[in-house]
């Protein structure tokens, strides 16, 4: 009897001991409710468990936000519905001497950092005289709401039928010399502006054309800027000529029945860079080239309208999806709906060292190389931020070896992005240690 009673208090104290390690819903609430740094602003947020396919805490889960970059979470979701292993690179018939091509949008052509180059060489090798038949996209080279005072941004550059060389004119010093990509300067008018003053080298492209202006201050030898150039047909047709000596020029010719189809790189090493890189161009060129997929016009909206009644018609809150990068302030997404887009990539995927390989790792890669760091990562998501407001949402590792989904949405502060990240990765960290 005595041995009984003992053996019933060392299980009192052993499970008094284990709920003591366990981070509850009430404390989370708690956390999040009582802090200062997250009760200046409007924050949502909402946990997931995935063994168990249920909500585990919710704060203002179903409240809308501006989602900045985690936009990218539903344009990549869409990639994995509308590829099939490679993207599209563009698309043909031969003619006699001549073959005539549609471009598919393609990111990766001629872009310095994808080194293969399937589109290029096809287009090389095949001996052909090459026109390109131009007039797959109407929209603008613009989304619906960007701001017009990033024109000028390495992270904005321009939405285009057929992009090249990632729509950057990238400059680098290399042995006391400024280098360019595209290689030849020629196409861009470069000049010194005396007048201009920042204070260090920078180089300013015009508004309106593809002028770009030097400061006159010494260049230093870290000199790295890309700037976006303008798309314009004049100054397509001049990089295509400069690369393809067959090319002839552009036409105007609708895309037959019989068109066949050349493909570019694996997607996967284009989701990578969209998702660890946070890359626009790519996610907005992306939108464009899932339209060959479901035969549609080369236009967002509609490769947007098509996911959403196909795939997302159970989003638990109706969103306000207007671009694939998040660059637009017109995007309106709930965290549950951030929460419910990370289950269904999580699915599709099945595969998480494929799907964790693919995202930004916690103290590792990508945007969140500088936080939570810890022997092995745990954190594995995409973050997004604009002025004021900072999101993350994603899959949380916990001591225990569960997988939680998480999405942590900030907007509309005053105080720096620093002390919200740093408030964020308090509660996550937290979680991670005593979620069980």
């Amino acid at each position: 009897m005595k041995f009984c009673f003992v053996f019933f208090n060392l299980a009192l104290v052993i499970l008094s001991n284990l709920n003591a390690q366990r981070i509850r819903p009430a404390k989370i609430k708690k956390l999040i409710e009582k802090s200062e740094v997250l009760n200046q602003h409007f924050s949502g947020f909402m946990l997931y468990d995935l063994e168990k396919r249920k909500p585990v805490f919710e704060h203002l889960s179903h409240k809308y936000f501006t989602p900045a970059s985690n936009t990218k979470l539903f344009t990549f979701y869409s990639g994995l519905k509308l590829l099939a292993d490679s993207l599209p690179g563009l698309q043909y018939i031969i003619k006699a001497d001549s073959l005539i091509f549609w471009s598919a949008a393609d990111p990766v052509f001629l872009h310095p950092d994808f080194k293969e180059q399937r589109v290029k060489e096809f287009l090389s090798d095949s001996g052909k005289n090459l026109y390109w038949a131009k007039g797959r996209y109407l929209g603008d080279f613009y989304g619906v709401g960007w701001s017009y005072d990033d024109y000028n941004e390495y992270y904005q550059p321009e939405i285009s039928e057929m992009p090249v060389y990632g729509n950057t004119l990238r400059i680098k010093k290399i042995d006391g010399l400024l280098m360019f990509s595209p290689p030849d300067t020629n196409i861009f008018n470069l000049v010194t502006d005396t007048l201009l003053k920042t204070g260090n080298f920078k180089i300013k492209r015009n508004i309106e054309n593809n002028t770009f202006y030097r400061t006159s201050e010494l260049i230093p030898d870290s000199v790295t800027q890309e700037v976006p150039f303008k798309t314009d047909q004049i100054t397509l047709e001049l990089l295509l000529k400069n690369v393809f000596p067959k090319f002839k020029g552009i036409i105007k010719e609708e895309i037959p029945a019989n068109v066949q189809t050349i493909y570019s790189v694996a997607k996967d090493s284009v989701f990578k860079r969209l998702l660890t890189q946070s890359d626009n161009f790519i996610a907005e060129q992306l939108l464009l080239n899932y339209s060959i997929a479901i035969n549609k016009t080369m236009e967002s909206k509609n490769v947007i309208d098509y996911v959403l009644e196909t795939y997302l018609s159970n989003l638990p809150d109706k969103p306000q999806w207007v671009d694939g990068s998040g660059l637009s302030r017109q995007n309106l997404f709930t965290p549950a709906d951030m929460v419910y887009i990370s289950e269904m990539i999580y699915d599709e995927v099945a595969n998480e060292e494929r799907l964790f390989n693919l995202l930004p790792n916690g103290g590792k890669t990508g945007t969140l190389r500088s936080i939570f760091k810890d022997k092995s990562p745990f954190i594995f998501a995409k973050s997004g931020s604009l002025s004021n407001n900072y999101n993350l949402t994603g899959y949380l590792k916990t001591k225990a070896g569960k997988t939680l989904i998480f999405s942590f949405m900030n907007n509309n502060f005053l105080s720096t992005t620093a002390k919200v990240k740093k408030e964020m990765e308090k509660i996550l960290t937290l979680i991670h240690e005593k979620y069980r």
